[in-house]
């Protein structure tokens, strides 16, 4: 953090990470993976991400991206690059599973 940002201006990843984890739990919780309502669920996971990371009144704009994938043995590759400013803005990935599927969730950070 820079001298001119504050715990009220920042992007702080445990923060973040809690209100992914809260989500995830409220949206997914202890269901069985179905690929019929993998939809639903990512776009719930994303929704209640973005309301309450919006709720905290921070001068940022979110991305959130939700991959949600049956545990069955295969495998996933998944990159993702930012130019942007390091000292006011920031990311933060979560892994979520239980015992039928894995749930990757990216949140970026942008400094208005």
């Amino acid at each position: 953090m820079d001298e001119y940002q504050t715990e009220e201006t920042a992007f702080v990843v445990e923060e973040v990470t809690k209100i992914i984890e809260e989500s995830v739990e409220a949206a997914i919780g202890g269901s069985a993976y179905q690929h019929s309502r993998v939809n639903q669920w990512s776009t719930s996971v994303v929704e209640q991400s973005l309301s309450q990371l919006s709720k905290l009144g921070k001068p940022f704009k979110y991305i959130a991206n939700c991959i949600i994938m049956q545990k069955n043995g295969a495998g996933l590759q998944a990159s993702c690059t930012c130019f942007w400013d390091n000292s006011t803005d920031g990311s933060c990935t979560v892994r979520w599973e239980n015992k039928s599927m894995y749930c990757i969730i990216s949140v970026f950070g942008l400094a208005i």
